[in-house]
């Protein structure tokens, strides 16, 4: 999709010639670097990303065929202040989420203040099943995921909360190890910091946030299959966190406990990592013909008998809906200005917020309340006059299913592309973890939108991934390193 909104803020230079200061080394180091020697890295990363079986379903096409998502090998650098800012606002946001639905699952005082109106109980992932129900710790998102963008030096946006079954990190981790496996040398000249703890910190916290008196949890990773979209990363996190991977058919339930069937008899499990969407974790509540999840789960997590994470019932908070309110939370819960912003926002549900946008819904972005994916959208300015037509209709429809935003000019960061390097559009998922502390590991999985002129970064409308570099020091400087030039003779060449 193409677009014509104002100049975008390129992060390596933020004016034609002016390289931005953290940068620079990598630039000097990028510009020595034949174009055709990173596309052989490109080409190396893809065989053995293929080789890991590191691949995505794209829901609803005939093939259902595997694919990989496209991976850059050019990173995205931050800066150390910028993630402190960055870090602190998702860690802050998070927590208000977290409060807000322990209120709306008990004594509701955000809408009995007139904060946030009633009729976000209507919203269909309320699920009036959790009302008086006390988890752990009162933390419902103990995975989330917050998509950020940029617009500017100092200007950072939410455009998402992502808490319900957040997924991408395991891309995070493995375009770190193929980095650090195609860039050593890099990794020795700059400070970036790790982030190949994190399925340690997620487990350390997924045994924080079982039931008190057990000493020793039982840890699951709960997946619909193999033939959902995130399998690999289902079995990924399994793998590195050392626990079991279970679908349903692996547990049952017995005298208010659940248990899982293995080879020397069933075992108690204690916390399970849900990676299934409520609507089929229990048949016996939800959906009746579900073969997924596990009849009378419900009851024992109500009882106390189970921890499931994240929460039955957290979509509430993830609604784009809801999301309009966020900054009100922050103050309400927290008694704090919001870090981060959102993207300002229209509710087709009010009145003059329809009228404006169907006079301006071609320059507007629009977005189905429930929608994810990139699916259910509408980029105004790259949209036809059929399609502008045709979606206006779709909102007088049903004008409270929509939410608009302006379309924010995002960011760029140089990539490789095949007719070289080019900025392309880009985005954050920062993936913050909740149990007795609230912890995130530094970066994130970096979205790019591979198409030129496209915003739209997600990898089922052909977007790609990035490795995120948070430099633990800003001042690195160029290094002379020794390089073979195409005669085959050694020079010098900064780095």
């Amino acid at each position: 999709m193409s677009h014509t909104v104002e100049k975008f803020f390129d992060e390596m230079q933020a004016n034609v010639g002016d390289v931005r200061s953290i940068y620079k080394a990598y630039q000097h180091w990028l510009k020595n670097v034949p174009t055709q020697q990173l596309a052989a890295k490109r080409a190396e990363a893809e065989l053995l990303f293929r080789r890991v079986g590191i691949t995505f379903n794209v829901y609803g096409e005939a093939d259902g065929a595997e694919r990989l998502i496209p991976f850059d090998v050019i990173p995205r650098l931050i800066s150390s202040q910028e993630w402190a800012h960055l870090s602190a606002g998702v860690v802050q946001r998070v927590r208000a989420l977290n409060m807000f639905l322990h209120d709306i699952y008990h004594k509701q005082d955000i809408i009995q203040a007139g904060i946030v109106p009633y009729t976000i109980l209507s919203n269909p992932q309320y699920r009036p099943e959790m009302f008086g129900v006390d988890v752990p710790n009162q933390i419902y998102a103990h995975i989330a995921g917050v998509d950020l963008v940029r617009t500017s030096e100092s200007q950072f946006y939410v455009l998402e909360d992502n808490l319900r079954t957040p997924s991408g990190v395991s891309y995070m981790l493995e375009n770190r190890k193929m980095m650090m496996r195609l860039f050593p040398d890099l990794f020795r000249q700059y400070a970036v910091a790790p982030v190949e703890h994190y399925p340690q910190v997620l487990l350390n916290n997924l045994r924080s946030v079982a039931q008190s008196g057990v000493q020793d949890p039982t840890v699951v990773l709960l997946s619909p299959g193999a033939y959902n979209s995130a399998y690999f990363e289902h079995a990924f996190l399994a793998q590195q966190m050392g626990i079991e991977l279970v679908e349903g058919q692996d547990l049952f339930v017995r005298n208010n406990a659940v248990f899982m069937r293995t080879t020397q008899g069933p075992r108690r499990v204690d916390v399970i990592y849900r990676r299934i969407d409520d609507d089929f974790i229990d048949p016996l509540v939800f959906k009746p013909d579900s073969m997924l999840g596990v009849p009378g789960l419900l009851s024992v997590y109500r009882n106390g008998g189970v921890t499931l994470a994240n929460a039955v019932g957290t979509g509430a908070a993830d609604d784009k809906a809801t999301y309009i309110y966020v900054p009100e939370m922050i103050k309400f819960y927290l008694g704090e200005e919001p870090i981060l912003q959102n993207v300002p926002t229209y509710e087709l549900s009010k009145e003059d917020d329809l009228a404006y946008v169907l006079d301006h819904l071609d320059e507007l972005v629009v977005k189905e309340v429930q929608g994810s994916g990139g699916y259910g959208m509408l980029v105004g300015p790259a949209a036809t006059k059929q399609e502008l037509a045709e979606f206006k209709l779709r909102i007088l429809s049903r004008p409270s299913s929509y939410i608009a935003q302006p379309t924010l000019a995002l960011s760029t960061c140089p990539t490789l592309v095949e007719q070289g390097i080019a900025p392309r559009h880009v985005d954050l998922r920062p993936f913050v973890l909740s149990g007795k502390s609230v912890s995130v590991v530094p970066g994130g999985l970096c979205r790019v939108a591979l198409k030129e002129g496209s915003l739209v970064v997600n990898s089922s409308q052909g977007g790609g991934t990035k490795d995120t570099w948070v430099l633990e020091r800003d001042d690195i400087q160029p290094q002379k390193t020794s390089q073979t030039n195409k005669q085959g003779k050694k020079e010098e060449v900064a780095c």
